[in-house]
């Protein structure tokens, strides 16, 4: 993660970050400390895996605790002002037409959250700007045709809503 890129989020987005966050400070801290406590407690350190295991897990607890704060620290939380086009914070409705949609089992209508990157969870429905779809979707306004260039190749849709995610 470069050291000052800006982390777009939505409200949702910074509140699960911050919760997160909360709860590895105040619960899984404790706990993989008590964890390397009661390992220590078997004796001889150097062939004791389950010292290593807590020793490891909190390699990764601190890890993720650092990573989390340097986004929120960096986090560029969007307003959501208007429906009248795609940014990010909105949910929009498309249908997929075309060939190639067909092909990739797309074709039909589907709705989807623009969310940050960090955010992204394409299994719920949450793309990011950044993503092929996402990216396409931006700026767009309801009728508008759009193409997006995918992994698979050129994918075609229509927005057919905007609203507030």
């Amino acid at each position: 993660m470069s050291e000052n890129k800006e982390i777009i989020l939505t409200n949702e987005g910074k509140a699960k970050l911050e919760a997160e966050l909360s709860h590895l400070i105040s619960v899984t801290r404790k706990e993989v400390s008590e964890k390397i406590k009661e390992a220590r407690s078997f004796g001889d350190l150097s062939e004791n895996a389950e010292y290593d295991a807590a020793k490891d897990e909190q390699a990764e607890v601190e890890a993720r605790i650092s990573q989390l704060e340097h986004m929120l620290k960096n986090a560029k939380v969007v307003e959501v002002e208007s429906n009248d086009v795609v940014s990010v914070g909105k949910k929009v409705k498309i249908e997929f037409f075309g060939e190639l949609a067909e092909l990739m089992g797309m074709k039909g209508k589907a709705e989807y959250s623009i969310v940050g990157s960090s955010e992204a969870d394409p299994a719920q429905n949450k793309l990011s700007y950044e993503s092929p779809i996402g990216a396409a979707c931006i700026n767009k306004a309801v009728g508008d045709k759009v193409s997006a260039e995918t992994p698979g190749g050129t994918v075609e849709f229509k927005i057919l809503a905007i609203k507030k995610a």
